[in-house]
């Protein structure tokens, strides 16, 4: 039976990382991947040929005659729901983050940060870029701010051949930023609402690691032939201010406030984190049905700039891709091994194998990142969040989090602002694997230093 569930999520993860190739969206394969798995692990557990485990340890089977045959099925049932429980949180949080973006993207509030870029230096340029990219991500996430990035930086640059590489150094920033944030990237969300991570523990072990991680490639950078000369085109500062609304700075504001307060919630309350964005959603919300975008603006033409808008340009595709992974995930979490008489998760057994091997954490979670740039790392973090049990801000979470989050600029379909980016721009990926991947790994490979250093002198 574990066979045919591993079988299942290896041609699922297959089919994932071949999207681009295969033409097929990834939350097809994602979700046939994880109702097929449910479904067959349901049947086994019917006919008593597997058994299963929760949260606690305890191991369920029909065929045991502690409990009512009805009663082992209602249990499974509860494990099913746990899964989709966490699940549902971390999706929520996503839908209420990327409505409140999108609804601060209607009324154009990201044309006020657009304003203050004036350097035409190609240098001062590249760092001005990396330094937003790198905040910004920690704010709205990685992939939301690669797109508004790689958008302003069309009317910057006119040459496709220099805007390319300003592109790919911004995904590095980008992931490296989104990394020391609960917000920044889906895993450090994953993470957080999973209680592995803290705000604070996470911000204090990372942030210093995903500094280094941006400003080490950066610095190299600024010696190659394509950063130097100048670039600004004069137009800029009058398109910019040709696209503002009057209700941009309001809802910027708003905005960027609404979700930075979202951990603030979580502290104060003591409750999950979709919460806290719901909460900060609504209060955007109420904010933009009442703003005036223009002048003498009518009610049927505010519509364009209503919140019903913005929730028809979330990407609720990648909302089901990452509901199927993380689903899929549970399911080989829920499959009981018996080894040696005793009775383990199968992912439990895996990072034990995995321990066994290679003693060193440290080379694991290095691994780990490097395999995130090859394989989606949302997967990735899930599995590891079945697999080890370690305390909650264990520095283990916070470096699986910085590898996670960075390791994924190795190669341009290795992260989601990678995959933006190369969508946007036509990045050839073979041309970021030659030009941009060994910057990428020196940055990474600085930061898993730096944070190894911390970890042992500091802490």
């Amino acid at each position: 039976m574990l066979t045919i569930l591993l079988v299942i999520f290896v041609i699922g993860y297959v089919s994932i990382t071949l999207e681009h190739s295969i033409h097929l969206d990834k939350a097809v394969p994602a979700l046939l991947m994880a109702t097929l798995m449910w479904a067959i692990l349901a049947f086994g557990f019917g006919e008593g040929w597997v058994s299963v485990i929760n949260i606690y340890g305890d191991v369920f089977n029909v065929l045991d005659p502690a409990l009512e045959p009805d009663e082992h099925k209602y249990q499974f049932k509860k494990i099913l729901m746990h899964h989709f429980s966490k699940t549902g949180e971390i999706l929520f949080f996503l839908i209420g983050a990327m409505t409140i973006v999108e609804i601060i993207d209607l009324h154009r509030g990201f044309g006020i940060i657009k304003k203050y870029i004036k350097a035409k230096d190609k240098k001062r340029l590249l760092w001005t870029l990396g330094i937003l990219a790198f905040i910004l991500s920690a704010i709205i996430d990685n992939l939301t701010a690669i797109i508004i990035l790689v958008a302003l930086l069309r009317k910057i640059l006119v040459r496709r051949k220099y805007r390319v590489w300003y592109a790919s150094m911004m995904i590095i920033a980008a992931n490296a930023g989104g990394a020391w944030s609960p917000i920044g990237d889906v895993t450090t969300t994953m993470l957080w609402i999973g209680d592995k991570v803290s705000a604070i523990g996470l911000t204090e072990y990372v942030v210093i690691p995903s500094i280094i991680c941006f400003i080490v490639p950066f610095f190299i950078a600024t010696r190659l032939k394509p950063f130097r000369g100048y670039a600004m085109r004069k137009e800029m500062i009058t398109d910019v201010e040709t696209e503002r609304l009057l209700s941009s700075r309001k809802m910027l504001i708003v905005g960027l406030g609404g979700i930075a307060f979202v951990p603030v919630f979580k502290v104060v309350t003591g409750l999950p984190p979709y919460l806290g964005m719901m909460f900060s959603l609504a209060v955007v919300w109420l904010v933009s049905e009442y703003v005036k975008p223009e002048k003498g603006i009518t009610r049927q033409e505010k519509h364009r700039y209503s919140t019903h808008k913005a929730l028809s340009k979330i990407e609720f595709s990648s909302i089901l891709f990452f509901l199927g992974i993380l689903m899929a995930v549970g399911a080989l979490e829920s499959f009981v091994l018996n080894i040696n008489g005793t009775s383990v998760g199968a992912l439990r057994y895996a990072a034990e194998s995995v321990s066994n091997a290679i003693p060193s954490m440290d080379i694991v979670v290095i691994l780990l990142g490097m395999m995130s740039s090859i394989l989606d790392n949302v997967p990735l973090v899930a599995a590891s969040m079945g697999m080890f049990d370690f305390p909650s801000d264990s520095p283990v979470w916070h470096f699986i989090a910085y590898s996670a989050g960075t390791g994924g600029s190795l190669l341009v379909i290795g992260s989601a602002a990678g995959v933006a980016a190369m969508g946007m721009e036509k990045i050839d990926f073979i041309w970021y694997l030659k030009k941009i991947t060994w910057l990428a790994f020196l940055g990474f490979i600085a930061g898993c230093g730096v944070f190894v250093l911390i970890e042992k002198f500091f802490y």
